[in-house]
């Protein structure tokens, strides 16, 4: 039952299963799997059995509840709450509690939902594989040999593991997409502004967006009807309504839809061939279902990743410059060195310590990028660049409704096969971060398994603010796919 929003939902509504036992079912899940894959850093046992009891109580009472009421979600480790640590899995913000929740978790706060903890990630969501965690790697449940993607590779690794239904990642290139795929879940990136990033500690602040994982497209339009809306207190949250994401996955019919494929992408380097078949294979599926295909093209599709690993680190330089050991987070006991003196001294040591190599490194990129005489031939240019990619999306749906290509060049790696290697590991954001460069939604979904039995998703683009499109066509494709059925270890 821990694989299913909607499944929950109805057993408690029927009576067949009360919240606290659909919350005990879910920490047990935790403590039996969490061991061999380290994918939650927090476990909120007690308010999560305190909050399934007052759902209990309510429903008995026959009082109003909310729509995720009872159903256990899992929250990355860089969402802000008042009732567990927000430590970005860092050692800059080891046992932080924030003093305010984040829009998205006072929603599901209202929803009634079991907030059951919080999921590993790679440092500041800085990394493809979650490996830089500072709490140690996360495991992915179908190899625990191999990684789970990033930098929600805890939250995609919670659901595959069936220690809960449900989760909410951040997407800042691809790090709800990208482990969804490697962990054969749905996972949906937003529009940019949909949902508030209120509440979301900052990596690249014009890229990054909150967005729910699981199983099917069917949990994650519940999900999504939730958390997205318009929020005061984010100048970059949209005030536009929230259509009702679950109505529009009713039918299945694609008749009339055209999807777009871009054609050289499947021929890049680095592609795998099991990952070309899934695309390829799913593009007979949508056929099947009435779907148009058409070519398309994205003509600076080559320079998605180098814009975005300039404006990316430029962003984060200096949103982390707030980091100092000064305000808050780790400071310090370092001895002073003389010839920097108390402060200077403090801000070099607890940066130093708090801070892990590959943030570091992306620190240092965007601090060269913006200093004086690098900034218009780097970041400048980069914006400029990030704008044409905006306009290669708006003529391409023109042409199609949506875009249908990888997710991911490969199935799931390694651990330890890139880590050592920067461009490769930024190189696995190669067809997923095009859609944050350009702010549209996207979502990922189940679609093969590679010869080895590792999971391997397809991507879905949509223009901005057809989330609903995405959930309609995904929905459908799973209407007659079995692939977000499957489950590690089982047939």
């Amino acid at each position: 039952m821990l694989d299913s929003v909607s499944a929950i939902l109805n057993a408690l509504a029927s009576g067949d299963a009360s919240a606290r036992q659909i919350t005990e079912r879910s920490l047990d899940a935790i403590a039996q799997t969490d061991p061999k894959i380290n994918a939650v850093t927090h476990v909120a046992a007690e308010a999560a059995l305190a909050t399934a009891d007052d759902v209990d109580r309510r429903r008995a009472a026959g009082q109003p509840l909310g729509a995720l009421a009872g159903v256990p979600i899992a929250i990355k480790d860089l969402i802000c709450t008042t009732d567990m640590p927000t430590t970005c899995a860092s050692r800059m913000l080891r046992d932080f509690v924030p003093p305010y929740d984040a829009t998205v978790i006072r929603k599901l706060r209202d929803a009634d939902a079991v907030l059951i903890g919080k999921t590993n990630m790679d440092e500041f969501a800085m990394g493809a594989s979650n490996e830089t965690s500072a709490y140690g790697p996360t495991r992915n449940p179908w190899n625990h040999d191999r990684i789970p993607g990033g930098s929600s590779g805890g939250s995609a690794a919670t659901v595959a593991a069936g220690q809960v239904p449900a989760s909410l990642g951040s997407d800042t290139g691809g790090s709800i997409r990208q482990p969804a795929s490697h962990c054969g879940i749905t996972g949906l990136k937003p529009t940019y502004g949909r949902v508030s990033r209120y509440g979301l500690v900052a990596f690249a602040s014009s890229l990054d967006q909150i967005g729910p994982m699981a199983w099917s497209a069917e949990d994650v339009a519940l999900l999504l009807e939730t958390i997205a809306g318009y929020e005061p207190r984010d100048s970059t949250s949209l005030d536009t309504p929230v259509p009702e994401y679950s109505k529009a996955i009713q039918s299945a019919d694609l008749r009339g839809i055209k999807i777009g494929v871009l054609r050289d992408g499947l021929e890049q380097d680095g592609l795998d061939e099991s990952v070309r078949k899934s695309v390829t294979e799913a593009m007979q599926v949508f056929i099947d279902l009435g779907a148009e295909i058409v070519d398309v093209q994205l003509p600076h599709s080559q320079y998605w990743v180098p814009t975005y690993y300039v404006i990316a680190p430029c962003e984060a330089s200096s949103n982390l410059s707030r980091y100092d050991g000064a305000h808050y987070g780790h400071r310090s006991d370092a001895d002073i060195d003389p010839a920097d003196g108390p402060l200077l001294s403090m801000y070099r040591h607890s940066r130093q310590e708090g801070f892990g190599s590959e943030v570091k490194r992306r620190i240092m990129i965007g601090t060269y990028a913006l200093s004086t005489g690098y900034y218009d031939a780097y970041y400048n240019k980069a914006l400029k660049v990030r704008r044409l990619i905006r306009g290669d999306y708006d003529a391409a749906f023109q042409q199609a409704d949506l875009l249908l290509g990888p997710t991911a060049p490969t199935s799931a790696f390694a651990l330890g096969d890139k880590l050592d290697d920067p461009i490769q590991m930024y190189l696995c954001d190669l067809y997923t971060v095009g859609a944050n460069l350009a702010g549209i939604p996207a979502i990922s979904i189940p679609a093969g398994l590679d010869d080895s039995g590792l999971p391997i998703g397809v991507q879905l683009q949509a223009p901005a603010l057809e989330e609903s499109r995405l959930l309609f066509a995904a929905a459908a494709f799973q209407s007659q796919t079995q692939f977000h059925q499957l489950r590690p270890g089982k047939p």
